[in-house]
């Protein structure tokens, strides 16, 4: 098929006058590797045509189906509203009930009572209670003897580690000395 007659079936086609039998040999046509440069653009547009005919028609239920998830997505933001109008009272419920038992524990706490009436056995109980802390605390820091220990024998090996340096400081005067020596012996004959 020459380009004339693609043109004549081109215009046919734009007018609506082309037959079924004119729209396959256009596309036949313009699937073809080679199309004239002044009719690229029809290329395009049948090339788009051949594409979206590989799309399946939807199926008969399609309707439905989209209808149905429309409902169930409703039916789940209502459910969401419900859960967040329900967690919105229970937790003004719960700051409320933390309220009500803060104001008993503090505002209707009793006062502390005498529990002895005779001074001399309120006292011996103060004591044995005093002496049991006194006991307790003694325990919990005999351990810490070994912690002293080990920081007094960590700061003897750093007196010896500073020692050795301060050796090797010394030692290393008559080497800087030299050393100095010999960078102006260098500077001099340059």
């Amino acid at each position: 098929m020459n380009t004339e007659e693609i043109r004549r079936l081109l215009e046919r086609y734009y007018a609506g006058e082309s037959s079924l039998d004119d729209e396959v040999s256009l596309k036949k046509f313009f699937s073809r590797e080679y199309v004239p440069e002044d009719l690229l653009e029809e290329k395009e547009i049948f090339r788009y045509y051949l594409q979206s005919s590989d799309v399946p028609e939807p199926s008969a239920d399609f309707e439905d189906s989209i209808f149905s998830a429309l409902d169930a997505e409703d039916r789940r933001y209502e459910s969401l509203k419900h859960r967040r109008i329900f967690s919105t009272f229970s937790g003004i419920a719960a700051a409320l009930l933390m309220l009500t038992a803060t104001y008993f524990f503090f505002i209707k706490k009793s006062q502390p009572q005498d529990t002895f009436s005779d001074p001399e056995i309120a006292y011996a109980e103060t004591m044995k209670i005093l002496h049991d802390v006194s006991d307790r605390l003694n325990r919990g820091t005999r351990s810490l003897v070994y912690l002293n220990r080990l920081q007094n024998e960590t700061m003897r090996g750093m007196e010896t580690v500073n020692k050795s340096a301060a050796i090797m400081k010394e030692k290393m005067i008559p080497l800087n000395t030299i050393l100095e020596s010999i960078e102006e012996i260098n500077s001099t004959n340059n």
